[in-house]
């Protein structure tokens, strides 16, 4: 069985580092990827913005080398998340946890 997913698209936002509160790095970052077909309404191309988690070195890193706009290549897995709002209310999403990073174009110049 398969559970992978290989991104590439330009981070929305500068990456920030976190730390949970057991000591772990991490950083969660959004990346832009164009669809490579355009909307029969619109004639153009859309922008689907994907959530990705980042632990440890490889978040540390990407802080380090990217910034908003940067592109990157992502190697991940799909998690399944469950979020309890109460005892009657809950809900489920994936998660794209990343395992490798390739930093494909150079961090903006400030």
């Amino acid at each position: 069985m398969v559970n992978q997913v290989i991104l590439v698209g330009r981070l929305v936002y500068d990456p920030e580092l976190r730390e949970t509160t057991n000591g772990k790095k991490v950083s969660t970052v959004t990346l832009a990827l164009q669809r490579s077909f355009k909307s029969a309404e619109s004639g153009t191309y859309e922008t689907d913005f994907i959530k990705c988690t980042l632990w440890s070195g490889i978040a540390e890193n990407t802080v380090e080398h990217c910034r908003k706009g940067s592109t990157i290549g992502v190697k991940a897995r799909l998690r399944q998340r469950f979020y309890e709002i109460d005892e009657e209310k809950s809900f489920s999403y994936p998660e794209v946890v990343v395992e490798k990073i390739s930093f494909i174009s150079p961090k903006p110049k400030d």
